[in-house]
């Protein structure tokens, strides 16, 4: 194919368009935020985020469009598509949401007469890195760890997965919002725990590491347990200590993890990934582990970490040159799994 990819993303609550050229390079990404929406509920309210995306998105294509120099609001003069296609992703979400883009993206494909093409988010997720290190040398180790799902995975290339570990309850993400909202942190989670942990000590609680010397699975659930009942029993603690003792512990459980998946599968190097790789202690704490073991860690920026379409469009890209565009009756599929290998 020839010309850039569009890129669409309204699997939660983020709102976005990119443009990814054809050398890979981002020329554009807008993410409309819908934080202040939900922060009242103390999370995502799938209706609500279903008709904010109904507002926002096509002047957020058009914006994306216009800051990478492309023609917005229909063809360009002359009668030419100003992208070469239109990806979207199809799932896993939440249904309203995601159907929101997907019914954008087939009919810009239609109207510009240009492939349209499905993205998984996980998938998405793992193309972050890429766009930061176009260099990487497979196989590596990835954690993918969000608001919805933590995953060790063996990425032998574009499209080569192999599930090694994964959360059997909790994801991290899920765990830093609900201690968040128990905490009276506010939404979401990730940044409110960031912040009061900077002020805390990490060592004030000794939360337990589920499993941390057990297998590549995970288990967070019974540590948000465990800050409930330490709070419950010492109601003079303050918030920044018990904060950074529950970061500490999530840190410390996905890193050895990962560290431990890196080292028994001849990775080549480590990639963070998901809404949850934007935590710094765990990047540096990442980082160091990877030095420590001779392995470049790729780490993507904080802006390609959380939801945005950049990592759609370059899933969609390397997708619609392996495997041709997806058919225009392709339905969203909220519960759609990483593809795996056999």
């Amino acid at each position: 194919m020839t010309g850039p990819v569009l890129g669409i993303e309204t699997s939660c609550d983020e709102t976005a368009a990119a443009v990814v050229g054809e050398d890979g390079a981002v020329l554009s990404s807008v993410v409309s935020s819908q934080v202040d929406l939900h922060a009242a509920y103390g999370g995502v309210v799938p209706e609500l985020a279903g008709r904010a995306h109904l507002e926002l998105l096509t002047p957020v294509v058009a914006e994306a469009l216009e800051r990478a120099g492309l023609a917005a609001g229909g063809l360009r003069a002359g009668g030419t598509a100003p992208v070469g296609a239109v990806a979207a992703t199809v799932g896993p979400g939440l249904i309203g949401a995601l159907l929101v883009g997907v019914a954008e993206a087939k009919a810009l494909a239609l109207a510009w007469e240009v492939p349209f093409v499905g993205v998984n988010h996980l998938e998405g997720h793992c193309f972050a890195s890429l766009l930061d290190h176009p260099g990487i040398d497979w196989p590596v180790t990835v954690l993918l760890v969000s608001g919805g799902h933590t995953l060790l995975i063996a990425m032998e290339g574009p499209g080569r997965y192999r599930l090694l570990g994964q959360t059997l309850d909790d994801a991290a993400g899920e765990a830093f919002d609900k201690v968040a909202r128990f905490l009276g942190l506010g939404y979401p989670g990730g940044p409110a725990i960031e912040q009061a942990a900077s002020g805390g000590d990490p060592r004030a609680f000794a939360f337990p590491r589920a499993l941390l010397d057990d297998g590549l699975d995970l288990s967070f659930s019974g540590l948000k347990t465990s800050v409930v009942t330490a709070v419950r029993k010492h109601p003079g603690a303050s918030n920044e200590d018990v904060a950074a003792s529950f970061q500490q512990a999530v840190v410390d459980v996905l890193v050895a993890k990962t560290l431990r998946a890196a080292a028994s599968g001849g990775s080549r190097g480590i990639c963070l990934a998901g809404g949850v790789a934007a935590n710094g202690p765990l990047r540096a704490a990442v980082r160091a582990g990877a030095e420590a073991m001779g392995l470049p860690a790729h780490l993507p920026s904080r802006a390609m970490c959380t939801d945005n379409a950049a990592m759609v469009a370059a899933a969609g890209r390397w997708q619609l040159e392996q495997l041709g565009p997806s058919p225009l009756d392709l339905p969203a599929d909220p519960n759609l799994g990483l593809p795996l290998l056999v």
